[in-house]
């Protein structure tokens, strides 16, 4: 029987944050849903508590670190003390650079990267005088591997990266037991792909593979149980892109300038419709969801995330199998 726990999930209306909000629910957790999108929250809410947990929609804009304090000072007056902070909010923008406004650059970065800041303040406010609690950071192979069309982003993304890697170090030299760890995530298929602003010829979408959002859920959800863990690689593709980078990110450089333009849009008509600076859980006002449009070719599994989840049992049946293959050799030279 797991022990209850109080979660806060940020971006909780849709996409990845929706599937993480449900499988905390699944476990009979509390959650609190925090986002913008009205509709959003009060579906995500319904389906918390049909899967078994209880749920708490507080509609705020994480890039308000006031409001997401006074979000954070709600839950626990209703729920009690938050044991796990997801920050998932992220706005985003599909442009080459020089066609990004300043304003709709700094809004991506606000969201993003300060909202999470500001989610880890929030947290950290309320778990480090009890000495316990964990928060995860759902980041991207982009945390790591720009790419272009999407220089906000990915520069929100790698921003998180260095922040979390450096809180890390602190509660490591503190010796707290309050914990810090990022998910590291391939395409995933949510709405975003039909939300965000693009300036594209034809409508944006996930660089193959795609993931379905349960996936990604999946992989938050242990990331909270098994916190120690500095972070976690999920999907082939993330971890190709991630030891390529390092490998030889100047080829990466050039592969990526050949073939990501065509990879993030389809030929046809985009949707010029953006959630940038206002809520929508979809076209007019409805919600949306956690599936983007991608179902038919979204991989449901990860096998890569199951190697990343079993990496120490498969470490130990690594060396045991060693030691055994060594016990034979010398067993053969004796006789």
């Amino acid at each position: 029987m797991h022990r209850r726990r109080t979660v806060v999930v940020t971006g909780a209306s849709a996409g990845v944050g929706r599937a993480v909000a449900r499988a905390f629910g699944a476990r009979g957790d509390r959650v609190a849903l925090l986002a913008r999108g009205r509709a959003g929250l009060a579906a995500v809410a319904d389906e918390v508590r049909e899967a078994g947990g209880k749920a708490l929609a507080v509609p705020v804009d994480v890039s308000d670190a006031k409001a997401l304090d006074a979000a954070a000072d709600q839950v626990e007056a209703e729920f009690g003390p938050i044991d796990v902070w997801v920050n998932n909010a992220f706005a985003g923008i599909f442009a080459p650079f020089p066609e990004i406004t300043p304003d709709e650059f700094r809004r991506v970065t606000e969201v993003t990267y300060l909202g999470c800041v500001f989610g880890t303040r929030a947290a950290l406010r309320r778990m480090l005088p009890r000495d316990r609690g964990t928060i995860v950071q759902v980041g991207s192979a982009l945390a790591y591997r720009g790419i272009p069309l999407q220089s906000a982003y990915c520069g929100a993304k790698h921003a998180i990266q260095g922040f979390n890697e450096s809180l890390r170090c602190e509660l490591l030299h503190h010796g707290s037991q309050v914990h810090t760890t990022m998910v590291q995530l391939p395409a995933v298929n949510t709405p975003q792909f039909d939300w965000v602003i693009s300036r594209m010829p034809g409508r944006s979408r996930p660089v193959a593979p795609v993931y379905q959002p349960e996936t990604a859920a999946r992989a938050v959800v242990f990331a909270a149980a098994h916190p120690r863990r500095r972070e976690y690689w999920i999907g082939g593709s993330t971890a190709a892109t991630l030891i390529a980078n390092a490998v030889a990110p100047g080829l990466l450089d050039r592969y990526l300038a050949r073939t990501a333009y065509a990879a993030q849009h389809e030929e046809r008509d985009g949707y010029v419709f953006g959630n940038l600076w206002s809520p929508a859980d979809g076209p007019g006002g409805a919600d949306a969801g956690a599936h983007g449009r991608f179902d038919e070719e979204a991989r449901s599994r990860s096998a890569q995330a199951w190697f990343s989840r079993q990496r120490n049992r498969l470490a130990v049946a690594a060396a045991l199998g060693a030691v055994v293959a060594m016990g034979r050799r010398a067993r053969s030279r004796t006789t």
